[in-house]
Parts: structure tokens; sequence; C-alpha cells
């Protein structure tokens, strides 16, 4: 009865931080959507219940990144506070030592790692989806969000129109100057009395129709140039890059897949391209992100207690450094992996951060256990002032 009393005292000792770290960089990962949250609200009034869901789609996709990263501060904080209060030490003397208090920790982590499957493999791509088809309705009912009156409009794809006067109510444009780059070595330079933007999303574009206007192209690389008149004239834009959308015959992106859609398409691609290499990289990424959560709370554990008197921000620090070296490690086994390099494929370039940190943890934590500790604020500190001496005699030197 006794372990087990201590194994949910252990747990709900993680509870609390996990919660707020979770919160808090939440939080964070919202503050740095709110530039294009407030771009749609400002320049393509879009709702606000619009722009709250599409704060909800995006939950999934940053939970990913939070989930590990609040687990590793939970068990962190949990086990410093313990060490801090003595109470790793009292039951230690009572027989119970680093490894018999593992088990909650382990459960703790494994509830983190299935939490962030979920959110990978099925909340990740609900959350894709659902915002893509979100957005194409808003441009499917306004199609003239996307401009403002009397400034350079530069948000389609090789296009910037400028408009006099916009009328929302009807639909309709007055004044409107175009320069058009969308055909490879030709620039048009269109001038139109009024216009009319249309959507089109089940093509992915914008139409715009112009009225009583002329067209001037110039064709640098034959040195020619025409002009026209015209009473109609239709103007086609690129969707995607105004809204960020996709068009709805767009076929998915690998990110976009589910675990049966990836396997499917990576039997039936025979060619071993750069959409191949980014679906074998998709489903090791969906299977190596909540194995870290169980790395990094072997790896906290040592951490929390690797010193009495260190200071708590340190142990911070430190549980944010690993973070930072997992994900950079991970973001350059990415990039690799998409080339499909041989000598570092995706399965190598996902796997590698869990396999280099686990094997730290693994290593802090045995020390750890056998009242060996690594004291690292210590190492940390020997270092630092190695590199200020080594600096000081190069200067002093003549």
């Amino acid at each position: 009865m006794k372990p087990l009393l201590i194994h949910r005292y252990l747990f709900r000792e993680m509870l609390g931080p996990f919660f707020v770290s979770a919160v808090v960089l939440a939080f964070v990962f919202l503050m740095a959507q709110m530039p294009q949250l407030a771009d749609y609200i400002v320049n393509f009034r879009v709702g606000i219940v619009s722009v709250l869901l599409l704060v909800v789609y995006t939950i999934p996709f940053f939970l990913t990144f939070v989930i590990p990263m609040s687990t590793m501060l939970a068990v962190l904080l949990a086990f410093f506070r313990l060490s801090s209060d003595n109470e790793i030490t009292a039951m230690k003397s009572g027989g119970y030592g680093l490894y018999r208090l593992l088990p909650p920790v382990l459960v703790f982590c494994l509830a983190a790692t299935l939490l962030t499957a979920f959110m990978g493999v099925s909340g990740l791509v609900w959350g894709r989806i659902s915002a893509r088809n979100l957005l194409k309705q808003v441009a499917r009912t306004s199609a003239d969000v996307a401009l403002k009156a009397r400034a350079f409009n530069t948000r389609f794809k090789d296009v910037v129109i400028y408009v006099n006067e916009i009328d929302t109510r009807k639909k309709t444009l007055r004044h409107v100057f175009i320069e058009d780059r969308q055909h490879p070595g030709v620039t048009g330079v269109i001038v139109a009395s009024s216009g009319v933007l249309e959507s089109d999303p089940e093509r992915g574009v914008w139409r715009l129709i112009l009225k009583n206007g002329v067209i001037n192209h110039v064709n640098m690389a034959e040195n020619a140039a025409n002009s026209f008149r015209f009473e109609t004239y239709s103007l086609d834009m690129d969707l995607e890059s105004a809204l960020s959308l996709a068009a709805v015959n767009r076929p998915k992106s690998e990110e976009e897949m589910s675990i049966s859609e990836l396997l499917s398409f990576i039997r039936s691609r025979k060619e071993h391209d750069e959409r191949y290499w980014k679906a074998v990289l998709q489903i090791n990424k969906k299977a190596s992100i909540p194995v870290a959560c169980l790395v990094f709370g072997l790896l906290a554990v040592p951490l929390g207690i690797v010193s009495r008197d260190t200071r708590k921000s340190f142990g911070v620090g430190l549980g944010v450094f690993f973070f930072l070296v997992y994900y950079v490690f991970l973001a350059a086994g990415e990039v690799m992996g998409e080339a499909g390099s041989r000598f570092y494929p995706p399965v190598v370039g996902m796997w590698m951060p869990d396999l280099v940190l686990f094997a730290v943890g693994a290593f802090l934590f045995a020390r750890a256990a056998a009242d060996r500790p690594v004291d690292l604020a210590a190492a940390v500190v020997g270092a630092i002032s190695r590199v200020f001496r080594r600096k000081s005699r190069s200067g002093e030197a003549p």
C-alpha cells in the first residue's frame, strides 16, 4: 500500500506543473499566431467567429509541441521540489530509490505520449483540413476580402492591383489599375474604369471581370509591345496566394494525410521522389514526437535532482536547452529527410533526436540513482569560466 501512496503523491506533484506549463506555452504559441489572425480581421474582414474557429483548428498543431515540453517541465519541477525539500533523501532512506520512483513518471509520460500521438495522428489532420475548408468558405462568400481601396494590393501572386473605390455591397470596383506578371517574360499593364471580383474556389482562382479599359503588353525578351482596348476582359488570379488557400481539387498534402493514407501513398508510389520521402518522413515524425514525451520524462528526473544548491531557474533552463537541442536535431532531420539523403534518411532523421536524448537521460539517471549525479551547474559554470580565462590570456598576450 505504501508504494502506491508514494506513486500517487508523485503523480499529483507532476499534474500541477504540467497544466500550468501547458497553458503558458499554449498562450505563447497563440501569441505567435496573432499577427496572422489580426491580418484576417483587419485586411480580410473575416468575422470573429471564423477567426475563433481558426484558433481552434490550430490547437492540435501547437499541442504536438506543447505537450512534450510541458511533460518535461512537469517532471523536472516535481523532482526539483522533492529534492530541495529533502523528500528524495527521505524516500531513499526508506528504501525507495530512483528506480522505484520511476513507475509513476513512466505512467505520466505514457499518458502524455498517447495524447500527443492523438493530436499528431488525428487532431492535426482534422485541424488542417477544417481550417482550409473554412477559409474556402470565407472566399466563397466574400470575394472582395483580399482588396483594399486606394492601396497597392500585392496578395495575389504575380499581380499588383490598385483600386480607387470598392463598393462592398454591390461587389464592384471603380478605376482599376493592374500590373500582371503571371506570364514569364511578359508584363501587362491594365487600366479599367470598373470591374467585378468573383471567387471560384473549385478552380482555386479569383476572377476579375473588367470593363471599358486598355491593356498594354511589354515583352522584354522579344523587345516588343502592343496595346488594345476592350469592353470586357477577365483576369484569373491565384486564390491560394491571397488567403493561403488550396483548391478543392488539389490532392492532400502529406501533413493532411492519415496514417492509412500515408501507407497507401507510399505503397503506390513507384518513384522515390520528393513526395515519397515526405510521406515516409511524416509517418516517422508522427511516431517519434510522441515517444519524445517518454525520453523527456527520463531526462527530467536527474535534471530535477542534479544539485540541491542549484536554482530552479537553472534547472528549467537546462530543460529548455535540451528541448531546443531536440528540435534542432528534428528540424535538421526533416530538411535532410525530405531530400531523401542516403546518409541521413527520414527514419534516422526523425528518430536520432530521441536516441541521443535517451542516451543522455539514461546516463544521467543511472548516475543519479547511484548517488553520483553529474553536477551540470558546476560543469557549465566551469566551462564558461575557462572560456573567459582563455580570452583574457589571449588579450594580455603581446
